[in-house]
This record gives C-alpha cells, structure tokens and sequence, in this order.
C-alpha cells in the first residue's frame, strides 16, 4: 500500500479549511493518503461531512467531545443515524477531560456512555480522548461493553499501565506529534512497548505539530514525523512503521478501505 493515514485531525477548524487544497496537496506530497476528520459538535458536523464528500481523501466520525459545554447533546438513537452517512467510519470524539472540569462531571460520564452505546448499536469504532481522567475513561468504557464496538485512545498521553489496560479491552494506541518532543519520556515509553499490530499514527492537527514544525500550526502531511520518530524509537525502517500503522487503521476502520482513493 506504502501510503501513510492521519487517523485524527480537524480540517473543518479555521486555519486548515481556509487552504484546503494546499493541505490536501502537502499531504499527497508527504505520501499520507487519508485523513479522518473528527467531529467535536453535532452543531459543526456538516462542515466535517462537506469536506469529507468533497474530498475523497477524508474520513469523518460523529461525536460531541468531552470538554464542550452549551451544545447540543446526542441520543444513542441520533448518533447511530448520523453514522449511517457513507463518509462516516466512528464514533467520537468522546471520552473524559477533567482537565477542563476538575469537578469531573456526572454529565461527562453520561455522554461518554450515550457514545459508547451509539458505537455498539451502529457498529462503528470508537475514538476516545481521555485527559487527567484515566482511571474513570477506563472504567466507564468496560462498565459499557466498549471493547465490543473496539477504538482507538487517541493522541495518546497516559502511562503504560494506562495503555496495556486499553490494550487489554481491544483499543489501538494512536501517538501524535507529541512522540517527537524529547522530554514526553511517558509518551516515547509507551510508543515503544505498544505492539506493533496495535498502533497507530495521528496530527490531531491543527494542534502538537511535531519536530521541526513545534509550536506552528499542524496539518496531516506532517504525520510522516510521527511515523519517522516510531521507527527511531523502534529500531524499525520509516516503511515497516508506514505498512504496520496503515494495515492497523484498516483493520480497525474497516469501512474505511473501499472508501479511500488510493
């Protein structure tokens, strides 16, 4: 296949949809040639769904994220009919983030479930986001059977312990650009002890632009850092991390195969 996958950005935000075309470009450049854009809104969920009908080299989810407040919640019944859109391929962004409410919310923990049952009805992976929020992310996904649906913990940042219990429930460990930063010691463990048939590659764009490009906007094209770092760290070539990461995304994402150009 040889091609790479950004299976985590946001290309409907600003400062990536404004030059679409040049982002898409760069990406083909670089040899990624998918990218899953993540819906955080069901509000902003037409603009993910416009880009991914416009370009065949994007993939959507549908999801409300964990830290959003004052915005519509979903039904189970809702999530499941908005997966149904043929662009579709999970379900999330979703999870738990009490950095940004340390009260650790009971709402927050009912929306996490409402997702994970949406996943399972719809049969639809699962993309999860968990910030200072391990222990409870972690026990509300085996509380609600998430491991059946299956997913990916996202932009991974946790400890290994935290990684082999995902790892243990079915979940793929996706690393983004953080991987690249020299003191993210807990992140470049974990990236080397995650098996590889269980990895994948992520930007989480336009946020955590890899080295050299830290602190400047992300975008997918620069996923291949992340995937040249894995190797580093690995003791692999840049193909074997490339052929792994990709095989991996497919097989999670099913769905996704017959969609892509490629």
């Amino acid at each position: 296949m040889g091609m790479l996958v950004d299976s985590h950005c946001h290309l409907d935000f600003p400062k990536l949809s404004g030059n679409i075309e040049q982002v898409l470009a760069l990406m083909q450049d670089n040899g990624v040639g998918c990218a899953v854009c993540i819906g955080v809104t069901l509000e902003d969920l037409p603009r993910v769904l416009a880009l991914a009908e416009a370009w065949p080299a994007i993939l959507a989810s549908v999801g409300v994220h964990p830290e959003t407040t004052g915005v519509r919640e979903p039904t189970v019944g809702e999530l499941v009919e908005l997966a149904r859109h043929p662009r579709i391929i999970a379900i999330g962004e979703t999870g738990l983030d009490y950095y940004w409410h340390k009260d650790a919310p009971e709402w927050q923990r009912e929306r996490f479930r409402t997702h994970i049952r949406a996943a399972r009805a719809a049969a639809k992976p699962l993309v999860v986001h968990t910030r200072e929020a391990a222990a409870d992310t972690l026990r509300v996904m085996r509380e609600e059977g998430a491991g059946e649906a299956g997913g990916v913990m996202h932009c991974f940042t946790e400890t290994w312990p935290v990684a082999e219990a995902a790892l243990d429930q079915g979940f793929y460990i996706s690393m983004s650009g953080i991987v690249t930063f020299r003191k993210a010691l807990t992140v470049r463990e974990v990236a080397q002890r995650v098996p590889l048939d269980r990895l994948l590659v992520e930007t989480d764009s336009p946020y955590l632009a890899p080295v050299p490009y830290r602190g400047k906007t992300n975008q997918p094209a620069y996923v291949k850092h992340v995937a040249e770092e894995l190797a580093r760290l690995r003791g692999l070539s840049y193909q074997e991390v490339v052929d792994a990461t990709t095989a991996n995304f497919f097989r999670l994402f099913p769905e996704a195969q017959p969609k892509v150009a490629q």
